[in-house]
């Protein structure tokens, strides 16, 4: 295999999860702005949602490489589908709220400091409404991602779109 087709084949395997997390993160994005409407929050712009959509999509293809991540091959989908929602939520709260830790670190003179005013002023009921939103999304992303294994990507994407058309030979 060539680079230009390896490299190639990566971004093709990159390309689902990497669309489907621009277009979740993009539904975030457009909750915390009609959630904080008027407060003068500044929020992500597209270009940062699309940066963050290409670490969590090839993050995601990384991750499923580890060995503890897919425990659970022959049990039931709902197993690794659990199992994988967990994991990849624990990541997603530790990156959520590192984003809004580094909102606050820009005024504060450290990160202790920052971290303290955090804890202060942050809307806890937000946070958490959209770290529920994000954990659900992902549990979608889980479900899918676990059919198209079992299934297989062709299999799952006749069922969704329709028979394919018949191979010419």
């Amino acid at each position: 295999m060539t680079v230009f087709a390896k490299i190639r084949y990566e971004v093709i395997k990159a390309l689902p999860p990497t669309i489907y997390f621009f277009i979740i993160l993009h539904i975030i994005a457009l909750v915390r702005a009609l959630m904080i409407r008027g407060t003068g929050v500044s929020l992500p712009v597209s270009g940062s949602v699309l940066l963050a959509s290409l670490v969590l999509g090839k993050s995601v293809l990384i991750a499923d490489m580890l060995p503890f991540i897919n425990r659970f091959p022959e049990k039931p989908l709902m197993w690794n589908v659990a199992w994988k929602t967990l994991m990849y939520a624990a990541v997603a709260l530790a990156v959520h709220y590192r984003e809004r830790l580094y909102e606050f670190w820009k005024e504060a003179p450290d990160l202790f400091q920052a971290h303290t005013m955090l804890w202060e002023e942050i809307s806890w009921p937000r946070f958490w409404a959209i770290q529920i939103l994000l954990v659900t999304l992902i549990f979608m992303y889980c479900v899918l991602a676990e059919l198209a294994r079992a299934l297989g990507r062709g299999t799952l994407k006749a069922m969704f779109f329709g028979p394919l058309p018949a191979q010419r030979g």
